[in-house]
Order: C-alpha cells, then structure tokens, then sequence
C-alpha cells in the first residue's frame, strides 16, 4: 500500500510555497525488473541485436530482480547499452522506448509507487525520474506516466545518429545525486524539501541528499542501511 505524501513544511502564510521536487529511480522502484532489459528484448526483435546480447540482457534481468544492482553488472549493461543504440538513429530509439514501454513496462509497474508519484503531482510537486538507463528512454516513460521530467544517461548523437558514446556520466551512484542538486538549483528548490524513492545501496548518495526519502523494495544493503537511519520502508508489488 502506497502511504500518501504529506507536507510538513511550515506555513508562509500568503507566501506562494517554495518548490519541490520528487525524485523516483525506476528499476525495481516504479517498476519490477531492469528497464534496459526490456529496451534489449524490444531491439532484438527488431534486429538490432543478436541472440547472444538477448541472452546477457536475460542473465542480467533475473540476477537484478533476484538480488539487485552492483557496480560490476551495471558498467556491463551500461556497455551493452551503448552497444545497443550505435548506429541507430534518434527516431529509431525514440520508436523502440514507446514499443517497449507500451508493450512491457506498462505490464511491470508498481501501483503503489506510482500512485506516490501522482500524490506528489496532486501536491504541486515536480516529479523526476533519475535513472541510469539512456535519457530517450526515460523521457518515454515519464511522458507515458504524466510525471515533470526524466534524466537519464546521455549518449553521444551526430547528425541524429548515435554513436554509442557517453555523454558525461552513467546516471548512477553519486552522479545521481550530482544531477539531482544541479536539477535544484537551477529551479530554487531547497534539498531540505525535496523527496528521493530508491531499491538500491547505490542511491545512497541521492537519498541523503534530500529532506525526505523513502526506500522501495530496497536491496540487503539497502535495507540494513535504512533501518539503522529509520528511514520509511515501502514494499511494493506488481
């Protein structure tokens, strides 16, 4: 069950409140499972890739699901990710995220951290994805879903077409959090009224970072970390 969003900040009396922001990391928080495993399936049916990638984005999928992310698994779909777009147009990536996302990730979301994410709209709130799959990706997602905006990791495109190189880093650990404080500060939003949602030991960084978070089905580390802390638990579920 989802616990609906409340507003401690204090009265400003005729003052328009300040801004907030809410930032929702997508694997295994708003959705189950790895979001770029289902951009691979979507690209090999498409022939973008072979069987041999399907099968590593597969391995991956059920290892994340089953134990979640580490640093070593995430440089690796982050490579085969960039594999995956190379030579691709812009158009042809933004046609394969709809595909995905209306045929597979629709199927996959968690209602109780969606109907979060739609409490913070209901609120008045900005409502961010932040993720380290490709950017084009995520915007789909949070276009599909109603939300503010997405950041996602950037990849390199001339004339259209990919290249399959970065640009700037991975969205992921501390660049996260990196992202999210220069998001802020281009809005004005203090990071004391901000909201952070995460599954991972990774976004550690993100979550402290704001004034209020929450942790979704978070990973071991996770979970001992926001026990200690008494961060709020939520268990959510397709």
């Amino acid at each position: 069950m989802s616990t609906p969003v409340t507003d401690d900040t204090p009265d400003t009396g005729s003052r328009a409140p300040a801004p907030v922001i809410a930032f929702f990391d997508v694997d295994n928080t708003l959705m189950r499972g790895a979001s770029i495993y289902h951009l691979g399936r979507a690209a090999w049916r498409r022939g973008f890739v072979g069987w041999r990638d399907i099968l590593r984005f597969g391995w991956h999928q059920a290892r994340f699901i089953a134990v979640g992310e580490n640093q070593k698994h995430q440089v690796t779909v982050r490579d085969r990710a960039l594999e995956l777009v190379a030579g691709h147009t812009e158009a042809e990536l933004a046609l394969l995220a709809a595909e995905t996302y209306d045929d597979r990730v629709v199927h996959l979301l968690l209602p109780d951290t969606v109907a979060l994410a739609h409490d913070h709209l209901a609120r008045g709130h900005e409502v961010w994805l932040i993720t380290a799959t490709p950017d084009g990706f995520a915007t789909i997602m949070a276009e599909r879903l109603g939300l503010t905006g997405a950041i996602g990791s950037r990849i390199e495109s001339i004339d259209g077409v990919f290249t399959g190189r970065l640009l700037g880093p991975v969205m992921h650990g501390a660049h996260k959090a990196d992202a999210a404080a220069l998001l802020a500060a281009e809005k004005g939003v203090r990071l004391a009224d901000c909201w952070a949602y995460s599954d991972s030991r990774n976004d550690i960084p993100l979550l402290e970072l704001v004034g209020h978070r929450t942790v979704v089905n978070p990973d071991a580390a996770l979970e001992r970390y926001a026990r200690a802390r008494g961060w709020p638990q939520l268990r959510a579920r397709p």
